[in-house]
């Protein structure tokens, strides 16, 4: 969330207006076309790119926190992912905190996993994506599919990651300067709208997936910049991937920001990660 919309004193819903502007930040994807669904009872969008693989799909979720943002704020950032994954891409518009406190969002992710698979999918060709909370969801519902004894998504892209709920990395204080879009204050306020029962662990692994059992998650990617206040959250997510023997890619951002995705089009170092990303995907879905 940027400094403008934590100016203090803004009402949730100008908050939540100022966010879904910040798709403005990326250009709009050259051959890629949106149209809204109803997955299986949860809002979505396609962002469908031009000769876009029909038997592949992603899973894409959303930034903000699970307070703010909506499949609007990330279009066009999918929309550039599912280019470079040459497949079509699912932005679902889960409902937000604090109106809907957890698991209220990995619900709606795992409604819209149902629903792809309802169209034919298979689970091996699906990819699960998203940023901040959404990259802690694009790990979360492979995780709570597992725990229920059922096919994953085939591979996992998980950006800026929110992995330790605790806030006790390093990284969150020692770049608070460096982070433009995240501090300490907002990622407190995000954790109480998200976890409103005052009864939840911080330190449990259904919240906290750096203290999760990661055994068969499928292949993984995780992308984060250096310059973020969660960069310790990616980092140490990197090393559990590691320890639990998944397949996996680690790429820190040199100077990167939060989301940085949002960049797209506009910021070359921004277009080279997507470009991995989309590689990643293509490589390890349906394989």
């Amino acid at each position: 969330m940027s400094a403008k919309s934590a100016t203090p004193g803004l009402d949730l819903e100008v908050i939540r207006d100022i966010v879904d502007s910040n798709h403005k930040a990326s250009t709009e994807p050259e051959g890629v076309t949106y149209t809204e669904v109803d997955a299986g009872g949860a809002p979505a969008l396609w962002a469908i790119p031009e000769g876009a693989d029909p038997d592949r799909a992603l899973l894409h979720f959303h930034f903000g926190g699970s307070v703010t943002a909506s499949m609007h704020s990330d279009r066009k950032a999918a929309g550039h992912i599912a280019k470079a994954a040459g497949a079509r891409s699912l932005v679902v518009d889960f409902r937000l905190a604090s109106e809907h406190p957890y698991p209220a969002q990995l619900d709606d992710a795992e409604t819209a996993y149902r629903w792809l698979l309802s169209q034919g999918y298979e689970p091996r060709n699906i990819g699960s994506t998203g940023h901040l909370i959404s990259g802690t969801l694009a790990v979360m519902l492979p995780l709570r599919l597992l725990a229920k004894g059922e096919a994953t998504p085939g591979a996992i892209v998980s950006v800026s990651p929110w992995t330790d709920l605790t806030l006790r990395n390093a990284s969150v204080d020692e770049n608070e300067d460096n982070d433009k879009m995240l501090g300490r204050g907002t990622l407190e306020l995000f954790r109480g709208a998200w976890l409103k029962d005052p009864a939840v662990d911080f330190t449990s692994p259904r919240i906290s997936i750096a203290n999760a059992d990661l055994t068969g998650l499928p292949p993984t990617t995780v992308h984060y910049g250096e310059y973020e206040t969660l960069a310790d959250d990616g980092a140490e997510l990197g090393r559990r991937l590691a320890d639990f023997k998944v397949i996996s890619e680690v790429h820190p951002m040199p100077e990167g920001q939060h989301s940085f995705v949002l960049g797209a089009g506009r910021v070359p170092e921004v277009d080279q990660a997507i470009q991995q990303m989309g590689q990643w995907l293509r490589e390890h879905l349906g394989a």
